[in-house]
């Protein structure tokens, strides 16, 4: 199985954590073995992290990444190397995708949502059906809060043509962690592209405001309130619904507070803007942050928001046929995924400005791949 080693440079782009998570869940599908030199070298401290909090370039590679690899190395029995804290080189040789229960555990804030990007190709992939349990972070800073993988990365990815379940054992927290989330998906034989090109209009705006642990209520009531009037302000006409909620006790571990807002297109289209609380942060500007988050990216007449793009690229890469999606501003997360996919997974990607006329005057392109029509042997 084992061809010759695909060399990977860990300190271009985004480095880190997100070259890490593109690069092991190819070379897992596509049985590469793999070397990925200079991790994290353009960082603050180069070498894998377990999830220092110093500052935020520690945050951003963060305490998922030994358990995101480790938990690579078990769903195919491959072999890793380097893989401990402060290294700046890793080797991973795969063999054959494995179902059945898979746990990853990063004893920290580290965030679930990312333990669950790194291993989702690679379980759609496998020989029978998988269960992810997934500890850590559920609604951490600089990573997706587990409310948008429930709320848009879920309905969106499905598009290609799969369904997973979601189940939220327990919210975790920073710094404590203690989150658990439970993936349950079968695999399948192969993926289909998908277009997201026409937007559609709004029609719905919905969303949470969260309290948990000693934190008042009235919180996620400030949180909410203040949300919907910058909402208003730009958009009148719609109803904003946003849901104050207290986490109870058997399903949050620690304090916290956060929001997160969601509009629906016409067309199915999912866009969010997110915010959590830290501590001496007054619960409007929470609000506020969120609801800003959300405007901007209604603005750039893309049709998914800055945070699915490079979430969708792996599943665009795999997929057999061509793929578009709509977007804003490309970012450098996509780009560095784009980069691995065509690296490692020899996928063809273009992304062009859009020619459409509704987006003459804004920051809106077109992300096309011909994706590899990977097939699952096992089916």
């Amino acid at each position: 199985m084992a061809g010759p080693r695909v060399e990977v440079d860990g300190s271009i782009m985004e480095g880190g954590g997100q070259i890490l998570r593109v690069s092991t869940a190819l070379s897992c599908l596509l049985g590469l073995p793999l070397r990925v030199q200079k991790i994290r070298a353009g960082r603050s401290t180069p070498g894998l992290s377990s999830g220092g909090w110093k500052s935020k370039i520690e945050v951003l590679v963060g305490p998922q990444h030994l358990s995101g690899l480790e938990m690579i190395r078990d769903f195919c029995d491959g072999q890793l190397e380097g893989a401990e804290i402060g290294s700046t080189e890793i080797m991973f040789t795969p063999e054959k995708i494995k179902g059945g229960v898979h746990t990853a555990d990063t004893k920290t804030a580290g965030s679930v949502c990312l333990l669950m990007q790194v291993s989702m190709p690679c379980a759609l992939f496998a020989a029978c059906p998988s269960e992810l349990r997934l500890k850590g972070g559920t609604n951490a800073e600089m990573a997706p809060q587990i409310d948008y993988t429930a709320m848009v990365f879920k309905p969106i990815v499905e598009k290609f043509g799969f369904t997973f379940n979601c189940d939220i054992k327990m919210r975790g927290y920073y710094p404590k962690g203690g989150g658990e989330v439970i993936i349950r998906m079968s695999p399948v034989k192969q993926l289909n592209p998908i277009n997201l090109t026409d937007r559609g209009s709004v029609t719905k705006i919905y969303g949470r405001a969260f309290v948990a642990g000693v934190l008042p209520f009235k919180v996620a009531k400030d949180m909410a309130a203040a949300a919907v009037r910058c909402i208003r302000k730009e958009i009148r006409d719609l109803y904003v619904n946003i849901q104050p909620v207290q986490e109870t006790k058997d399903q949050a571990f620690g304090n916290g507070n956060g929001i997160i807002i969601i509009a629906e297109t016409s067309t199915g289209c999912l866009f969010a803007g997110s915010s959590l609380g830290k501590r001496g942060v007054n619960a409007d500007k929470v609000g506020i942050e969120a609801a800003e988050m959300l405007l901007a990216n209604l603005r750039h007449g893309g049709a998914v928001d800055e945070y699915l793009q490079d979430q969708l690229i792996i599943f665009m890469a795999l997929a057999s046929g061509i793929s578009r999606i709509k977007t804003g501003p490309v970012t450098l997360h996509t780009q560095t995924a784009i980069h691995f996919a065509e690296q490692l997974a020899k996928a063809k990607f273009t992304v062009k400005k859009s020619e459409d006329e509704e987006d003459a005057s804004k920051d809106t392109y077109i992300i096309e791949c011909q994706g590899i029509g990977m097939t699952n042997p096992n089916l």
